[in-house]
């Protein structure tokens, strides 16, 4: 399964649930490890990505692109 890209501010569901109960997180940090933060207790952790992606189930909500991010527009 392919997912999109990882940033930050994406709403993501992982296979199992946080102890608390909840299983939607909020990516807070991508690099080498994917930061992720409880959106039901407010906990953060840290998960090497491997691992993260064996355990993301789907991506539930992707934030619009930032302005400093967005490709060039074409000159017509």
């Amino acid at each position: 399964m392919t997912h999109p890209p990882l940033r930050t501010g994406m709403t993501v569901q992982l296979r199992r649930p946080h102890p608390c109960g909840g299983d939607r997180w909020r990516i807070t940090r991508v690099g080498a490890h994917i930061g992720i933060a409880c959106l039901t207790c407010g906990r953060s952790v840290m998960l090497e990505r491997l691992l993260f992606e064996r355990r993301l189930r789907r991506v539930l909500e992707t934030p619009p692109p930032s302005p400093d991010r967005a490709p060039p527009a074409q000159a017509s």
